[in-house]
């Protein structure tokens, strides 16, 4: 969730892992081929001496400049775009930058088809489904809703057969829970049940539902079944029994180095990298910014830093008081899977700021050793590809 895009030099073959949530621009072009000798060059570097070139040195260093020129224009746009992007730290980015990750918590729409694996879609018919979330830890739950519509819209009669839940496991591995039957009908009395229109819900909850030492992917399948047509669908959720931390009342807010800094709060249980994200908006309700804490923690009492960097709210200009919302966050577990255990959601509104002058946030734009390096070195591509244009030139 961190920020920011890099680029290589040209002929470093080490380059920095793009931060996520950032597009990488168009690379530079790779060195010129060289030629085939070293006449042409000796030719094309003659160029603007008073002996005239061969017909051939001359195609030759035409070749040459119209490559340069090319590299000139893309080193000079990547410079300018880099030094757009870097106004701001990876930590606290523009949420246009992330359009996904506006509303984190809505439920994933689709529309399927009815049909079985590997058979022909029913024609004239489209499941249309909801799931809640695709990664829970402890006793998370994910709330799926189901129904079938005809191209109109209208509801269908749909038949939910059978509903099983059962872990995800490699075919040389024999599964180390039990399949865990979940009753769907048309009571409309349970929570799983349908409600009499036409939309079927079922809660999968792994903590209670046979799989609390479970850590892997729980699948949900439906066998359904319309006018005679059979149909199959499944849903998948990444599951941890593990309680990485628990969150703490209070936000704490500071107003320091020209920007505003949020720490929320966390009774930390497993040490580790933890990676947490908040979505700012302004009074009216206007997404602002993405704030992000990435780093290593240990066990205790934490607090992650979610900044609101001081030249985007100047150049934003947002009404305050700031609202932080919807808070997101789990411990990375690389190398194994899954690869998180997630912490609860903080849904809705988590803080609401004091309201603070525009004057009291710095217009200064990031400052890092890692955007001066990033920029040397850009600026030398650039300068290289303006002293090879002005050798091919006329």
């Amino acid at each position: 969730m961190a920020t920011a895009w890099w680029l290589r030099s040209p002929g470093d073959p080490s380059a920095a892992t793009p931060a996520p949530g950032v597009q990488r621009p168009q690379a530079l072009a790779a060195a010129p081929t060289a030629p085939p000798s070293k006449a042409p060059i000796a030719a094309a570097s003659a160029a603007s001496s008073a002996r005239p070139l061969s017909a051939l040195g001359e195609a030759q260093r035409r070749e040459q400049l119209a490559l340069w020129q090319g590299r000139l224009v893309r080193a000079r746009a990547t410079l300018e775009a880099y030094q757009i992007a870097a106004r701001y730290p990876h930590e606290s980015r523009p949420i246009e930058e992330h359009p996904d990750q506006v509303r984190p918590f809505a439920p994933i729409a689709e529309d399927r088809a009815l049909r079985m694996p590997g058979g022909a879609p029913t024609q004239g018919v489209h499941l249309r489904t909801t799931q809640e979330r695709v990664f829970a830890a402890g006793l998370e739950s994910s709330r799926i809703t189901l129904t079938l519509q005809d191209d109109n819209g209208r509801p269908l009669p749909l038949r939910v057969l059978r509903a099983v839940q059962k872990e995800v496991t490699p075919p040389e591995r024999p599964p180390t829970t039990r399949e865990f039957a979940i009753p769907i009908n048309d009571s409309g009395t349970q929570g799983d049940a349908q409600a009499g229109d036409g939309v079927f819900t079922a809660v999968m909850q792994p903590g209670t539902q046979g799989f609390a030492g479970f850590a892997g992917t729980v699948r949900l399948e439906l066998h359904l079944e319309y006018a005679g047509q059979p149909g199959f669908i499944y849903f998948d959720l990444v599951y941890s029994p593990e309680q990485a931390a628990t969150w703490l009342p209070g936000v704490r807010e500071v107003l320091a180095n020209g920007s505003l800094e949020l720490f929320v709060k966390a009774q930390v249980a497993l040490p580790g990298r933890y990676v947490v994200s908040g979505r700012i908006d302004d009074a009216e309700g206007k997404p602002l910014a993405l704030a992000t804490f990435n780093g290593e923690v240990p066990a205790g009492v934490a607090e992650f830093k979610l900044p609101v960097f001081g030249l985007l709210i100047r150049e934003k200009r947002p009404t305050f008081p700031l609202v932080l919302r919807d808070v997101e966050a789990f411990l990375l577990k690389p190398d194994t899977f899954p690869d998180r255990v997630m912490l609860p959601r903080l849904a809705g509104t988590v803080h609401t700021t004091r309201s603070h002058p525009l004057a009291a946030f710095s217009d200064a734009t990031w400052s890092s050793e890692e955007r001066d390096r990033y920029l040397a070195e850009l600026g030398r591509d650039l300068a290289q590809a303006e002293d090879k244009v002005r050798e091919f030139g006329p």
